[in-house]
């Protein structure tokens, strides 16, 4: 489609009306039509000034062609179908997730997140309407994490980017206590990583360990010269931990409420305005009359346990209970439920957890060593 117009000037002593009947009927394009004594002044495109140069002669008509300045024919863009392509193309690609980036600095955090965004479809090229909102996302990624402690999100256009927040390692000093100790393996795994405060590694990353087998030890030698400092701290590592489980159906727990706002004064005010003078500013003197108490309620609830919610309570239920049991440190990395069975009163089973956790266990070096 050409995008050139023509000024047109048809002119002479034929007959003009004729000759546009002719162009018409040849599907010529014809805008801006002026007649004034017989003459004829319009628009029209390169396939029009073809039509015009092949009937002008039969119609004793003579032509005078001239092309449009380009900002006068600059406007036919916006009547194209490029027009509707610029600005179609770029809206159709808003309404769709580009990219998901998580910003943390350990690999494994960034391989959890990463599985659990797969999970709950929340991958590119998904449509945004379908993308949930921030409180759900953060509530499908701290499941079963207790390493998080909050996650953020910034989005930006079609650009999400996941934040996750670690919880604060403590920094509470602990005193050793007891004999020089070597660090044994208390059950075997896959060691993932080493987290030492003393003492020399014997075990080796990515390895394979039996319970009992040593894993750092406390004592240190440099050449002919042995030194007994205990190993302290924790090596982690991948195993699997079969979990038997007994629960009571219907099942009783307590989430918390609504937080709540108590605004409460004290008086007779005259009494507290008479020491205004030992008030240094406006917010100290309030302070004296006017009390704010915040109060969260728990409410109980009641879920009743079948096999129809297995997968969406059950076992989030058994992971709690686990990680409680257990230890804080505690990573769930997968499960494998090996039987589950549902009474009137009570679900009984055996899962098998795929779990991360610090497998250290010190033993007394024995000073006869």
């Amino acid at each position: 489609m050409s995008l050139k117009l023509y000024n047109i000037r048809l002119h002479g002593p034929g007959n003009t009306m004729a000759m546009l009947t002719q162009l018409k009927s040849t599907g010529t394009k014809i805008t801006g039509l002026i007649m004034i004594d017989g003459e004829a002044n319009f628009r029209t495109n390169r396939k029009g000034v073809k039509q015009i140069r092949k009937y002008r002669r039969r119609y004793r008509l003579k032509a005078s062609i001239s092309e449009l300045a380009n900002d006068a024919n600059a406007g036919a863009f916006f009547t194209s179908y490029r027009y509707l392509l610029v600005f179609l193309i770029p809206f159709i690609g808003s309404l769709f997730l580009w990219t998901v980036d998580i910003e943390s600095e350990i690999p494994e955090v960034s391989e959890r997140i990463e599985q659990k965004l797969v999970n709950a479809s929340i991958v590119r090229f998904r449509p945004l309407f379908l993308v949930p909102d921030e409180g759900e996302m953060r509530r499908q990624l701290m499941l079963d994490d207790p390493s998080l402690s909050w996650v953020r999100f910034k989005r930006i256009g079609t650009n999400l980017t996941v934040i996750p927040m670690l919880s604060p390692a403590s920094n509470i000093a602990v005193k050793a206590t007891g004999p020089p100790s070597d660090l044994v393996a208390r059950t075997g795994g896959v060691i993932t990583r080493f987290e030492l405060k003393s003492g020399e590694r014997v075990a080796h990353m990515h390895g394979t360990v039996k319970k009992g087998d040593l894993l750092a030890t406390g004592i240190l030698e440099q050449g002919e010269k042995t030194t007994i400092v205990g190993a302290d701290g924790a090596v982690y590592a991948d195993y699997w931990l079969e979990y038997s489980f007994v629960i009571p159906t219907p099942f009783h727990f307590k989430i918390q409420g609504e937080e709540q706002v108590e605004l409460t004064t004290t008086g007779p005010l005259k009494e507290r305005f008479r020491t205004l003078n030992e008030v240094n500013s406006l917010k100290s003197l309030f302070s004296h009359f006017i009390t704010l108490e915040r109060h969260v309620a728990e409410i109980e609830e009641v879920l009743d346990l079948d096999q129809k919610t297995e997968q969406s309570l059950l076992i989030p239920i058994i992971k709690q209970k686990l990680l409680f049991e257990q230890s804080s440190s505690m990573i769930i990395k997968e499960d494998k439920v090996l039987h589950v069975s549902f009474d009137d009163d009570k679900v009984s089973g055996t899962i098998l957890f795929l779990v991360n956790d610090n497998i250290a266990l010190k033993r007394s070096i024995s000073q006869g060593d």
